[in-house]
C-alpha cells in the first residue's frame, strides 16, 4: 500500500496494490498492521455501501458528534467521485479548510478521514458505488453536518448548485459559522 499525507496531514490518501491477470485482479484493500505502521490505529466496526445513480449526486458534508464520532476509510468500487474532508477540529490551524481527492474504481485510491472532519463526495459517473469503514456505529442522536455549498469553505464542486442531486436533509444543513464547535 502506498500511503500519502494530503495538505491537511491527518487525512491520508491510500492506494492499495492491485495484481491483475487474464482472470481479473486481486487487491488487499485493508490491512490493519500496514495502516498502524503509518500511524492509522483505528478500530473499524461497521462497513457501509451506497449507490448513487446520477452524476452530480452529493452526499454530505456529514459527521457524527462525540461520543459517537467516526473516523472513516472510504473508497469507490464502481464509478468515480470527488471526495472532500473539512477540518472541524476546534483550535486546529486548518479549521474550516478542506482537502479533496478523486477516488475511482480505476485509480483504486482510498481516503482516511480522522475524527473531527466533515465528509462528502460528489459522483462524477453514473451508478457509482461508494464503500466506507467507520470506527463507531451510526447513532442518529450524534448525526451532524455542514451545508455542502457553504461559500466560506471554498470547495470547488464539479457540479453547478442548481444541478446537484441532494437529499432534503443535506440541502438544509447549517453553515459552518452556525455550527459552533463540535470537536
Amino acid at each position: 500500500m502506498q500511503i500519502t499525507a494530503l495538505a491537511i496531514t491527518d487525512v491520508k490518501l491510500i492506494v492499495p496494490k492491485r495484481f491483475g491477470d487474464r482472470r481479473g485482479f486481486f487487491s488487499e484493500t485493508y490491512n490493519a498492521r500496514v495502516l498502524e505502521e503509518s500511524g492509522i490505529k483505528e478500530n473499524f466496526v461497521q462497513d457501509n455501501h451506497s449507490l448513487s445513480a446520477d452524476v452530480g449526486t452529493i452526499r454530505g458534508l456529514h459527521f457524527q458528534k462525540p461520543p459517537h464520532a467516526q473516523a472513516k476509510l472510504v473508497r469507490v468500487a464502481r464509478g468515480r467521485v470527488l471526495d472532500v474532508a473539512v477540518d472541524l477540529r476546534n483550535g486546529s490551524p486548518t479549521y474550516g479548510k478542506h482537502v479533496a481527492a478523486e477516488l475511482s474504481a480505476e485509480n483504486w485510491a482510498q481516503l482516511f478521514i480522522p475524527v473531527g472532519f466533515a465528509h462528502a463526495f460528489c459522483t462524477l459517473e453514473p451508478d457509482t458505488e461508494f464503500l466506507y469503514k467507520v470506527t463507531d456505529y451510526y447513532a442518529p442522536e450524534s448525526d451532524g453536518g455542514v451545508l455542502w455549498s457553504d461559500p466560506t469553505l471554498g470547495i470547488e464542486w464539479p457540479v453547478a448548485a442548481d444541478k446537484a442531486v441532494l437529499s432534503d436533509k443535506d440541502a438544509r444543513l447549517p453553515l459552518l459559522k452556525d455550527l459552533g464547535h463540535v470537536f
